[in-house]
């Protein structure tokens, strides 16, 4: 893979989930469109956080980069190679690409050592044949995550919840990937364990030159981690920028808002900060909304939005925003800042 080329590129991804035909004639009502037209490119070494509310195609996004969900449409390119057509279990791509998961609890087989656990990926691309190599390489892998070797003969059910996490994290580590997607991995875990989590995945990062697509639902967890962030809307990309520009002035007025939401400790500053409140329901992914998909909740809507979807314009300083309000003939509409907790 070329130098200046991107770890992961995603262009124009769509997943759709057709609907069963309904009534005498059995005419399809439609398909839900969780993920609709999401384009962003990772960087090897980098987090890219990607944060929105629940429902919006964040899950849906990471399994079909994984190769774990089908696509509908766009294409997905690894370390140089378009996996768009490779399923997960015969891609080549698999050993460079694995995922850690938002359940601790259910992710890992109660009945399974974790030993075997650990173990499994490399029993599945036959790299245990020789048993003292095998064996030490579990026991690396677990003094890696900050775990004991003699935990190995253990149930996942004899562990914490950060403990089991951990245990998530050697499994995805066994085969030495370049990139890690991390659904979710600390929104089950108590706060005091979450900070320990999120350190675990830096310390590797720092040390294994790992990227990941980290996402949550915590923009404080996404701040600390991130490089750059995506934001998600009803299936679409609405702004990405790096995490410092993001934060202290966010274009979109959804990311306004969805920052604005995030309680800041001093209550000083809480007291005096513009709080947005957005009015109204997400609209339904089966039949969203014609022109912008925000336009319906959006306090600054004008008739345009209602019409034309604004694209993911490229801006300065490595920053794209999908929104008409930042397009050249309504430039004097200016980000507005937001403080959030540090």
């Amino acid at each position: 893979m070329p130098d200046n080329q991107a770890l992961l590129q995603v262009d124009d991804l769509k997943v759709h989930f057709p609907l069963p035909p309904k009534g005498i004639l059995r005419q399809s009502p439609g398909a839900v469109k969780a993920v609709d037209g999401v384009s962003f490119s990772l960087n090897a070494g980098e987090t890219l956080g990607l944060v929105g509310e629940s429902g919006c195609g964040k899950s849906t996004t990471g399994l079909a980069v994984l190769r774990m969900q089908p696509v509908t449409a766009g294409r997905i390119t690894f370390e140089g190679q378009d996996i768009t057509a490779q399923q997960a279990r015969t891609g080549t791509f698999r050993r460079r690409m694995q995922m850690v998961y938002q359940d601790p609890y259910g992710s890992l087989n109660p009945r399974m050592k974790v030993r075997d656990l650990v173990g499994e990926p490399l029993q599945v691309h036959g790299m245990d044949k020789n048993p003292g190599e095998y064996q030490d390489r579990i026991a690396g892998l677990l003094k890696t995550v900050g775990l004991l070797p003699d935990m190995a003969d253990r149930y996942p059910h004899e562990f914490s919840g950060g403990q089991r996490q951990r245990i998530g994290i050697a499994r995805a580590l066994a085969l030495e990937p370049s990139l890690i997607i991390c659904d979710e991995p600390v929104s089950a875990l108590d706060v005091s364990i979450q900070a320990q989590v999120v350190n675990v995945l830096q310390e590797l990062q720092e040390r294994l030159g790992l990227a990941y697509l980290f996402i949550a639902h915590d923009l404080a967890v996404v701040r600390h981690l991130s490089h750059r962030i995506a934001v998600m809307y009803l299936g679409r990309i609405v702004e990405i920028a790096p995490r410092d520009e993001l934060y202290r002035a966010p274009l979109h007025p959804y990311t306004q808002a969805l920052l604005s939401a995030v309680p800041v400790a001093d209550p000083v500053v809480e007291r005096a900060r513009q709080r947005i409140v957005v009015q109204g329901e997400v609209p339904s992914a089966l039949k969203p909304p014609p022109g912008c998909r925000f336009h319906t909740r959006c306090p600054h809507a004008m008739p345009q939005c209602k019409v034309d979807d604004p694209p993911l314009q490229q801006l300065d300083g490595g920053r794209a925003v999908a929104c008409h309000l930042h397009t050249g003939q309504h430039t004097s509409l200016h980000s507005i800042p937001v403080k959030v907790a540090a």
